[in-house]
């Protein structure tokens, strides 16, 4: 007996989560389902160019499994283009990844899903309207982009 799979952590759930080929009824169409965890391995590589390995820490997950992840995306994708199949993406096993943030003015914490709500330089407080806020992370400590820290150790600031 196999175990169940992990979850793979997303960034991004699309909005629009259906497509079909132009001016063919939906109900002559077979459809291919792509779960959200492989819709976010075709985002990170083939969208962002980030390489695998980056790809599958993003996810959690080992290497082989993102690449098994991308592989079986990219076969429904093809399959559905080629064969001129409609496109579904639902269900899967992830978890979204959630960003924090907290007031410098009032100390209030919240979060939202990452890839949603409005850029980090239009963001205010809900609770006070301050703009004076910052990113943590899951402890509460300040939030640090490690390849930002990097090259600033390197002097490439």
């Amino acid at each position: 007996m196999s175990r169940p799979p992990k979850c793979r952590r997303v960034e991004y759930i699309p909005e629009l989560t259906f497509f079909k080929p132009a001016g063919v009824p939906l109900s002559a169409l077979n459809e291919v389902t792509v779960t959200i965890e492989e819709v976010e391995a075709i985002r990170l590589k083939d969208l962002l160019g980030l390489e695998q390995e980056e790809c599958a820490e993003k996810m959690g997950v080992s290497r082989p499994t993102y690449h098994r992840i991308l592989t079986a995306a990219r076969n429904k994708i093809a399959d559905a283009l080629v064969n001129g199949k409609a496109i579904r993406m639902e269900g899967g096993h992830f978890q979204l990844v959630m960003k924090r943030f907290k007031c410098s003015h009032c100390q209030h914490e919240w979060e939202i899903p990452c890839g949603q709500g409005q850029r980090f330089s239009e963001m205010k407080c809900p609770q006070c309207a301050d703009r004076d806020i910052y990113r943590i992370n899951p402890d509460g400590t300040p939030f640090n982009c490690h390849r930002w820290q990097d090259g600033r150790e390197k002097g490439l600031e």
